[in-house]
């Protein structure tokens, strides 16, 4: 089995692509009006819109903007750097800037235009670097 994506369910798909594609710097494939995705090398992020959910059985099967429990990561190059290019992006929506953490990534944690929580993160530890080149 494989892990393949996590989907975001949204009232209003547009400014969350647009969000990804900038904080991202990677494009985002809009199939739909009510579908987009944003590839990297080992995952999808999806995007749905909360007509989607007539698919699935219903509107009752997910509520947009109220994710409590997730964070959607992302590993990048150098978050430092990150950071300070997209500071002025992200604005309040910072919740931490860069810190390093007892397991060895160097992470920023923010949240999307829906209220979700996204994490960039480096591994700085020899631990953690290791555990990534697996």
């Amino acid at each position: 089995m494989n892990f393949v994506s996590v989907r975001i369910i949204t009232a209003d798909i547009k400014p969350l692509v647009r969000f990804y594609e900038q904080v991202t710097g990677l494009p985002v494939r809009q199939y739909t009006e009510d579908f987009a995705e944003l590839h990297t090398p080992l995952a999808t992020l999806a995007i749905g819109s909360t007509r989607t959910l007539q698919l699935f059985g219903g509107d009752d099967v997910a509520r947009a903007a109220s994710n409590y429990s997730a964070i959607i990561e992302f590993r990048v190059q150098d978050v430092d750097e990150v950071y300070q290019r997209l500071a002025d992006i992200l604005g309040d929506t910072i919740i931490q800037k860069p810190t390093t953490m007892p397991w060895g990534n160097r992470s920023l944690l923010f949240r999307d235009p829906d209220g979700n929580l996204v994490n960039f993160f480096t591994p700085v530890s020899p631990e953690a670097l290791k555990k990534f080149d697996d």
